[in-house]
């Protein structure tokens, strides 16, 4: 046994790492494998292939709205969600979020049937005029979609203009 250490603190170490390793590489596997149910991936409508959104898995679609699309069935609102390359059918039972509205973005959550038709189970939208998820932006904008024009006019509503920082400063240095 010449690939062995030859010290016999050594050899238990080795001994230790060798039955810990093992365990360790099958507690994470299991893991990995259990999380796998809880997961939800994102879809635009022209990635959401069969093979990649089977039916009946737990996925997000998200994209825009599409103008016209949008039909009230009592509680069931249905409607088409689009990335501008392909379009979706959506339907959802429930109330929709104030912001919604054709031409908006918004993820939906939910499963595809067999027909290729979507079911939410909840939608999305960010309380925003401007909202677009980022997933969606960063695919309008690798196809050459995007409008930056849009992009340029969105201001954080916690920035001040120039005006008010120094006499701000100004109020903060009185009171003291």
């Amino acid at each position: 046994m010449s690939w062995l250490p030859r010290s016999p603190k050594a050899r238990r170490r080795l001994w230790v790492v060798a039955a810990v390793a093992p365990v360790l590489a099958l507690a994470t596997g299991l893991s990995l494998w259990a999380m796998n149910d809880n997961v939800t991936y994102f879809f635009s409508p022209s990635e959401a292939t069969a093979d990649k959104a089977p039916a009946g898995r737990s996925v997000r679609l998200g994209g825009l709205v599409e103008a016209g699309s949008v039909v009230h069935h009592g509680a069931e609102v249905a409607f088409s969600v689009t990335d501008n390359a392909a379009t979706t059918r959506v339907t959802y039972r429930g109330d929709l979020p104030d912001l919604f509205r054709e031409g908006q973005g918004i993820v939906a959550e939910g499963t595809f049937q067999p027909d290729r038709s979507f079911v939410a189970r909840q939608v999305l939208a960010k309380h925003d005029e401007t909202y677009m998820p980022k997933e969606v932006a960063d695919r309008l904008k690798a196809k050459g979609e995007w409008r930056p024009e849009e992009e340029a006019s969105i201001a954080p509503s916690n920035m001040r203009s120039s005006s008010e920082a120094p006499r701000a400063e100004r109020s903060a240095q009185t009171s003291l």
